[in-house]
């Protein structure tokens, strides 16, 4: 059975929310786009036709885009924090089951989260922490944090390390390894002999992973 294609809203078609819709769309949701500036609704016209000129801060004019029957919504709006907020509230008036919104600053993150916001992100700062753990440690290839101190990060083998086993890495307690990418195969063999690049996949407390990685 296929997966259960979900629709969206995003409202604001900047850089960042053109990304996202476009993307959501690639994946084969339905996508709706909205934004008050006519150009970027123009620019997205062939890639995105279920976009509109709307200014989210109307909730009446949501209501009649039909907004309400959306599963989840994403204010992007990023040169203006009123409307932002406006719009992220306006989403949760009219019913939309989730509600996303992009926060420009920690206070602004706070509002949004009181306001209704089930998720509040700031792409500046995760993408900024995402940076600094791949450029403190060149072997780390990916890192994603799953919260409570928590990550998954990718770990380049190096040289010296081929032709080892995975339990022979000592990671350490505290650290569980997942198992290991080797081009873009996924495998899980203890018994598996390492090769220069392969990536070895980890679970860990961020302080516990630093830790391993400084020893690879």
């Amino acid at each position: 059975m296929g997966r259960k294609t979900r629709s969206f809203v995003v409202i604001g078609l900047g850089a960042f929310g053109s990304v996202v819709a476009l993307e959501l769309a690639r994946f084969g949701n339905h996508v709706l786009g909205i934004d008050k500036d006519a150009r970027r609704v123009a620019a997205l016209a062939e890639q995105l036709p279920s976009s509109v000129i709307l200014d989210a801060t109307d909730e009446g004019a949501l209501r009649e885009a039909g907004v309400d029957r959306y599963d989840v919504g994403l204010v992007s709006i990023g040169n203006d924090l009123e409307s932002n907020v406006i719009a992220t509230m306006n989403l949760r008036l009219v019913g939309v089951g989730t509600v996303w919104a992009k926060a420009e600053s920690r206070t602004h993150h706070r509002i949004l989260s009181k306001i209704g916001a089930d998720r509040v992100i700031m792409p500046g700062l995760e993408m900024g922490r995402h940076a600094a753990q791949m450029l403190n440690n060149p072997a780390v290839q990916d890192y994603v944090a799953l919260g409570n101190g928590y990550s998954v990060v990718n770990l380049m083998i190096p040289q010296r390390l081929a032709g080892r086993r995975l339990p022979e890495l000592e990671a350490g307690p505290g650290i569980e390894i997942l198992g290991v990418m080797r081009g873009t195969e996924y495998r899980r063999d203890p018994d598996m002999l390492l090769a220069t690049n392969d990536r070895v996949l980890l679970l860990g407390k961020r302080v516990d992973l630093t830790r391993f990685g400084d020893r690879l």
